[in-house]
């Protein structure tokens, strides 16, 4: 009786572990929220937006990016998204300049993982599969659905859609 009690606290405890400060801030009760996205682009048809999150009541306001991307199965759509705080911005960032510059220019003999991860579960990397590094954006950390699968060349595109959005985030 004890267990099943405390089973779905700890899921509830794990799920906000899991969300952006900018999700925290937005989900946050007694608010007028205002949520304002500003289109950065596309790619392999994910979408990049800012968000800009204001709480209309205390006039504080908070940023985060947001990936989406929908995926389509035999019965219905599916929208999977991924949003990253501000402060997580300069890391993804850096991570894929190391990818480019030091990672995927040799291809391992032993099998190899590189990723980056946010706080909300967000994972961008690259592993090696037949012969050759594979680059992915991986929106929800639970879900094999969300897998947006990037050629080595998409990198530098990413790279450029992440520096328009620190831009419009300040």
């Amino acid at each position: 009786m004890v267990f099943l009690t405390m089973t779905p606290t700890n899921a509830q405890t794990t799920k906000e572990n899991e969300q952006s400060n900018a999700e925290k801030f937005s989900a946050r009760s007694g608010t007028l929220m205002q949520k304002e996205f500003s289109e950065i682009g596309n790619l392999k048809k994910c979408k990049i937006q800012v968000l800009y999150y204001s709480d209309l009541i205390t006039n504080s306001k908070q940023s985060a990016l947001k990936f989406e991307f929908e995926v389509a199965t035999t019965y219905s759509t599916d929208t999977k998204v991924a949003i990253l705080d501000t402060d997580e911005i300069d890391g993804l960032m850096k991570s894929i300049k190391i990818l480019q510059e030091k990672v995927i220019i040799n291809v391992p003999a032993n099998y190899t993982e590189a990723y980056y991860r946010s706080r909300s579960g967000f994972e961008a990397g690259c592993f090696v599969s037949k012969g050759s590094w594979s680059c992915y954006l991986k929106l929800e950390k639970f879900d094999g659905k969300s897998y947006v699968w990037l050629d080595k060349e998409d990198l530098p595109a990413l790279y450029t859609l992440l520096e328009q959005a620190k831009v419009k985030m300040l």
